[in-house]
């Protein structure tokens, strides 16, 4: 891998690992907002597709299937044909795809695009934080993490408002067209800072390990998609996640016996990695369901307008950004563990609290999306750093195709297990007669996901104290929780 390396002048090796990982947050911004500005325009695309707005949901399901089925390839392909070229190529990709989504006139056609935006949008992201973490010295790694995150935290909050802006002032065609410029940009920092070739020759194409491993995804994924329906078929479900589980289980066993597997599960025996995986995927798809359960109840249960709604969740945006700068800080002052902990806590009780709040309070509301945003963005950062933490170099790259691909099926799951919750509280609501309020449903299902995100705690306190503390500058052990 050869990035360049200017030892003098404007470009010194600091700024340009900041004008890097500048360039692959910006990405990052782009794919997340993609995923979020859309649901405000169904109901506009539908009319031009001639289509009930119900049935625009499969273009967003297919649009993260995609990036569910792709996303692990991604580091072998960078690995074989350099990290420049595959990322360059995936901006192009997933910036065309959205042009020509936005040309589009029908729902076959659209869905086709979406899928092709996708496998840019697959390679796109990983690839680029993988050309971070291959320059990126470990004691730079907390700092660094927290610009690279923030993309995954912001984009939800403001696509919702974006997207209400475009629709009512233009047309829907906008939310898509808007990449153009953005990628055009993109494309010519990604030609000029990304490394120029993969840092080791790829092994041989593990062809079995990516048809069961992207098959079973596709099966899990869109059988929890289909639970989330408002007349889910339950034989359907039930066929579903028996092939999922069956193929996902082959993988496992694939991988684990093959020399070359396409994910090397060994990184799962990192215990910092391990957490981060799992615990913190019970975090992110909490995070990922409260965005869309709230402007629901905001709208429905509180009768507020769209615009509104959507306005008072950029406080959490808001907090979001206001913790960037302490978090090094907070890390390096009390550890990982204590933080993954006792923040997490936090988070469950922000969560637990948007449950109680009341449209006559609208200053409430806002102070509480505000401290849950500073929570979040705190356990998001410290999560992500911790991933790479005790990584060697020589498993980086699929260590972060691991990663990746969880935290994207984890960030889209959020949102089916947003709508699972609340078809359970709608139920609940109904079955044990517990009034006519309307936003009762969503207060029960804000309280589930709290109770959800307290699961994440088991992982984080099986944590070692030491965990992450060679990413410490003060090399005094952390306190413990």
């Amino acid at each position: 891998m050869t990035p360049p390396k200017p030892k003098t002048g404007f470009l010194t090796p600091d700024r340009y690992l900041f004008l890097l990982s500048l360039l692959v947050a910006g990405t990052s911004f782009m794919e997340n907002l993609d995923g979020s500005i859309i649901v405000t325009a169904l109901p506009a695309m539908s009319k031009t597709f001639g289509v009930p707005p119900i049935d625009l949901n499969i273009g967003v399901s297919a649009y993260l299937m995609t990036l569910g089925i792709f996303i692990p390839v991604s580091g072998w392909i960078a690995d074989r044909f350099g990290i420049r070229r595959i990322f360059t190529l995936a901006i192009a990709i997933f910036t065309l795809g959205s042009v020509l989504c936005g040309l589009a006139n029908g729902l076959v056609e659209f869905v086709l695009l979406r899928i092709m935006q996708g496998m840019g949008g697959a390679m796109m992201i990983p690839v680029g934080r993988l050309a971070v973490l291959r320059n990126l010295p470990k004691e730079k790694l907390v700092k660094t993490m927290a610009t690279l995150i923030w993309p995954a935290l912001a984009a939800p909050m403001l696509g919702p408002v974006l997207g209400g802006l475009i629709v009512t002032h233009t047309t829907w065609r906008w939310i898509f067209y808007l990449n153009l410029p953005l990628g055009l940009i993109a494309i010519v920092s990604a030609l000029l800072l990304a490394p120029k070739s993969g840092e080791v020759e790829a092994p041989p194409f593990d062809w079995p390990g990516f048809l069961l491993t992207s098959f079973s995804l596709f099966f899990v994924m869109a059988s929890i998609e289909m639970g989330a329906q408002p007349e889910p078929q339950w034989m359907m479900i039930g066929i579903m996640i028996l092939i999922g589980g069956l193929l996902l289980t082959l993988g496992y066993r694939h991988l684990n016996r093959v020399d070359h597997p396409m994910i090397h599960l060994e990184t799962l025996k990192i215990q910092s990695f391990s957490v981060s995986i799992f615990g913190g995927s019970i975090f992110r798809i909490t995070i990922s369901a409260t965005p869309f359960l709230l402007p629901l109840m905001f709208q429905i249960g509180f009768g507020l307008s769209p615009f509104l709604s959507g306005s008072l969740l950029t406080a959490i945006f808001a907090g979001n950004l206001l913790m960037k700068p302490f978090t090094t800080q907070l890390v390096e002052r009390f550890g990982f563990r204590p933080i993954l902990i006792w923040n997490n806590v936090l988070c469950s009780l922000s969560i637990l609290a948007c449950a109680f709040l009341s449209p006559q309070s609208e200053w409430l509301i806002v102070l509480v999306l505000f401290a849950g945003g500073l929570f979040r963005s705190l356990q998001f950062t410290a999560l992500v750093t911790l991933a790479y933490s005790e990584v060697p170099k020589e498993l980086m790259s699929t260590a972060n195709t691991l990663f990746s691909t969880l935290v994207q099926i984890s960030l889209g799951l959020g949102v089916t297990v947003g709508a699972i919750a609340l078809r359970m509280s709608h139920l609940a609501v109904r079955w044990f007669h517990l009034g006519p309020q309307a936003d009762l449903p969503f207060r029960i299902a804000l309280l589930l996901v709290a109770l959800l995100s307290c699961l994440a705690l088991i992982d984080a306190i099986k944590l070692s104290p030491t965990a992450g503390f060679n990413l410490l500058k003060n090399k005094k052990m952390p306190e413990k929780a």
